[in-house]
């Protein structure tokens, strides 16, 4: 089974346009690491790992919902949304990973993930650069986001529980992703989750910060 753990390698947009996606189901709020917790024995709940993350600081755009741009271990990750599953689930494609500092193509590219754009004068862009730029555009925010999370798998689904602080503002998470959809909503089901909404990391931190 991939180690949705693993650390962050460099990877092109050619190379990750290739990669099969994972359709998503993922809740925020209180109370839902008791409510797993109660549920997931019962489901056949396998233990992987608990882990700390890295800081992140994901971008946030006014522009798009869809654009996930998030920095991790000093590489910059996208994804986009490209579809729903019939259950409502997200499909997130990755779009490439990216190594600062960055040289202007790739900058471009970024940036035209967020629906922006701006001309910088110069042919590279380290991650502080970037950083101040997102601060000081009237369209982008970036958000500090920590996680605590809590692997497990059930029948197979990958799944997990996690705190997550957006800038030091605390909320509980949980998830099943995986390609099997029909495994998926039996886990969903199971975990005692299936009524909540469906709200994926960039929504949740918009809501944190007031952009929505």
């Amino acid at each position: 089974m991939t180690d949705v753990f693993a650390k962050n390698t460099v990877l092109s947009a050619e190379a990750a346009a290739k990669i099969a996606p994972r359709a998503e189901f993922r809740v925020f709020g209180h109370g839902i690491i008791e409510t797993v917790q109660k549920k997931m024995w019962d489901a056949g709940a396998i233990l992987w790992r608990a882990r700390k993350m890295p800081a992140e600081t994901y971008f946030l755009s006014v522009h798009t919902d869809e654009a996930n741009v998030k920095v991790r271990d000093g590489l910059l990750d996208i994804k986009t949304k490209v579809g729903e599953t019939p259950e409502g689930y997200e499909i997130f494609q990755p779009r490439g990973k990216f190594q600062f500092p960055v040289k202007k193509p790739d900058l471009t590219a970024i940036l035209s993930h967020l629906g922006v754009k701006m001309d910088l004068g110069r042919e590279t862009c380290a991650l502080e650069e970037f950083t101040e730029i997102a601060r000081r555009h009237p369209d982008l925010v970036p958000v500090t986001i920590e996680k605590m999370r809590y692997g497990f798998t059930v029948d197979g689904i990958i799944c997990e529980y996690a705190k997550v602080w957006f800038n030091g503002a605390l909320l509980e998470s949980a998830c099943s992703e995986s390609e099997n959809y029909l495994g998926m909503r039996k886990v969903i089901v199971a975990l005692g989750i299936d009524s909540m909404p469906n709200i994926n990391y960039l929504k949740a931190a918009k809501r944190v910060v007031g952009m929505v």
